[in-house]
């Protein structure tokens, strides 16, 4: 391809984006596809009626060129399609960082010119219908196949532009997967699978980068396909395999190209309508609010089963954030009332976390028992208990059942799971 003929190329290139943007936009916000995808009919058609009036005589060239750069990612295309990484985190143009296997690694990748960081990010931003704006540069956003995105843009990054992806993983993690790759055990992997099926209210909590969603998922795929489910995130990364659900989106406060202000639609918002669309299961990909007491009304009246995530690092300490979440809606409700609600809705606990080795583990799976007087009692049904250090630095220990029985023996019972209990426990429980 000549010079001239790529100058030509670029200077179509701004014109073409926003319209291609609108429809990547209307075809994958609800079908999100593998990143690099994008090269759909309605998009080279586009392309080719634009190229034909360079009057080029290579116009295949020049549009599959132009393709490329559209919808390919720059210097983090290699990054983005390398399995073995979890995150990327752009600190400034000529700083890169990745995530592999649970280590920070600073790789030899670098941009030109923040410049050239900004245009990435303001491309994530509009292929899902937002911008960047300049009096406040901070979004929430994902690339096309799922994967999360944080942008913060200068003057409140104070380096230069920075970007952190959390890729979302091409193949769905499930809890014998987890077992392979030894983040839990066999038994306490089948107790999961109990817990799900037997639609437990279940938070999972951990701290970031921990594993909460990718363990959201794995237990998800236990939700019978005839229940109606109804997830809620901030960039809708869930991926669940039944066929009778619903993805809402929350919406940030912006400003369209006119300076018009487009009003925010929070997860607290969504939370509350969920409630009004029929669900048998409610989905919270993250509890950060005041959107916690609307969710713990949803498992008070009836929506079993629901699940969600808090970032804390220990089972107590999610109890004291839910309490600091529920109390964050100012309904001036006594501490003891919001323990009793969260006392009455939440059933299990299951906690999380990324370990020195960078392998992520189960730590605690945690059951709520009551109240005694003003304190929210809990068991520990699970633990892992460190024993040593490997000569690869990989730590030693092991998954271990406390010899508590559960209080779900009841609804275990209820849904036919009682006998799977029994035999996963290696014990002898009365049928009820």
């Amino acid at each position: 391809m000549s010079d001239e003929a790529i100058g030509m190329l670029m200077q179509h290139i701004r014109r073409l984006e926003d319209e291609i943007n609108a429809i990547r936009y209307e075809r994958h916000q609800h079908q999100p596809q593998p990143q690099g995808k994008t090269a759909e009919p309605i998009v080279t058609q586009r392309l080719q009626s634009s190229v034909q009036a360079l009057g080029s005589s290579s116009q295949e060239e020049l549009t599959q060129a132009l393709l490329h750069q559209l919808s390919n990612m720059g210097v983090l295309q290699p990054l983005l399609a390398d399995e073995t990484i979890n995150d990327i985190l752009i600190n400034r143009h000529n700083s890169i960082y990745v995530e592999r296997r649970g280590k920070l690694v600073k790789t030899d990748v670098t941009f030109p010119s923040d410049g050239e960081v900004m245009d990435i990010a303001e491309k994530i931003v509009a292929a899902i219908g937002r911008q960047i704006n300049p009096n406040r540069p901070l979004v929430d956003a994902r690339l096309l196949d799922g994967s999360r995105v944080n942008i913060i843009a200068p003057p409140l990054a104070v380096d230069g532009t920075s970007i952190a992806i959390r890729k979302f993983s091409k193949r769905s993690i499930t809890l014998d997967m987890m077992v392979e790759q030894q983040n839990i055990s066999k038994q306490l992997a089948e107790i999961l699978k109990i817990m799900g099926k037997c639609r437990l209210n279940i938070i999972i909590s951990g701290g970031t980068g921990s594993g909460k969603t990718t363990l959201l998922n794995a237990v998800s795929n236990f939700i019978e396909d005839d229940e109606r489910v109804v997830t809620i995130e901030d960039a809708a990364e869930l991926r669940l395999q039944q066929p009778h659900v619903v993805r809402l989106e929350t919406k940030p406060m912006t400003f369209n190209n006119h300076g018009v202000r487009e009003e925010e639609v929070s997860m607290r918002d969504l939370v509350k309508n969920a409630l009004r669309m029929r669900p048998d299961r409610i989905i919270v990909g993250e509890c950060r609010g005041s959107e916690a007491f609307d969710m713990m009304q949803a498992m008070n009246t009836g929506h079993e089963g629901s699940l969600t995530t808090i970032h804390a690092n220990h089972p107590r300490d999610c109890l004291s954030r839910l309490e600091n979440m529920v109390g964050m809606a100012n309904l001036g409700l006594p501490m003891r009332s919001i323990r009793q609600q969260v006392a009455s809705a939440i059933n299990v606990i299951v906690q999380i976390s990324r370990m020195r080795d960078g392998m992520r583990r189960i730590t605690y799976v945690s059951e709520i028992i009551g109240m005694e007087g003003d304190t929210i009692t809990m068991q520990d049904l699970f633990a892992y208990n460190f024993t040593g250090e490997e000569a690869d630095g990989r730590l030693k220990g092991e998954f271990k059942w406390s010899g508590i029985m559960p209080r779900f023996m009841r609804r275990a019972a209820y849904y036919g799971e009682l006998e799977h209990l029994a035999q996963t426990l290696n014990v002898r429980i009365p049928k009820f």
